[in-house]
């Protein structure tokens, strides 16, 4: 993304949000999607059949159709299947960002967390007004980071209750610097 022509792109990942009121899983017709009490929005793979209305009802475009053979299919082959890991997947049905259920089990910070080298990701208790990154791993309370950063979520208004905030880009703006065409202005 790109705010305007005199600030540099950014990425925006836009994974699945883990909504609390997902309208992925109220659409399945044979339960496959389902909330976790904890928190992440999964799919069982072995109920799947493929039919895409939860890509259908998701907002934001967050799941996709195994269309082809799924990337590590062949890693993945003879494993016992694994809900919170997702494996192995097979063609013809959905995948998404399962937001590392099995490291959230466990204790552990999700995987994009603790693998960004820049401690752009943080991951917290909304209740417990407490959030860390991978990077640091120091906790600072979850309200006020979103309040001092202007955090925002996406599509609020449809009433999925996204469960992730994102922190509007700061200090982004390049100095102006005028073209070498650019004529000097006559007074």
């Amino acid at each position: 993304m790109q705010e305007n022509e005199n600030t540099p792109p950014f990425h925006m990942p836009k994974p699945c949000q883990h909504c609390d009121n997902p309208p992925c899983v109220s659409v399945c017709p044979v339960d496959a999607t389902f909330k976790r009490p904890d928190g992440p929005v999964l799919i069982d793979n072995e109920r799947c059949i493929g039919c895409r209305f939860c890509i259908a009802a998701c907002p934001y475009s967050a799941r996709m159709l195994n269309w082809i053979k799924p990337k590590m299919a062949d890693q993945d082959e003879g494993l016992p299947y694994n809900i919170e890991l997702n494996i192995p997947q097979k063609i013809g049905t959905i995948t998404k960002c399962l937001m590392s259920s099995d490291r959230l089990r466990e204790g552990k910070l999700p995987y994009c967390v603790s693998a960004c080298p820049n401690g752009v990701y943080y991951f917290g208790d909304e209740y417990e007004d407490a959030v860390t990154n991978g990077t640091t791993k120091e906790t600072v309370k979850l309200s006020t980071l979103l309040h001092d950063n202007a955090a925002y979520q996406l599509l609020p208004e449809l009433g999925t209750k996204p469960r992730v905030y994102y922190l509007p880009p700061t200090n982004r703006v390049f100095p102006f610097v005028p073209s070498k065409d650019a004529e000097p202005k006559k007074s």
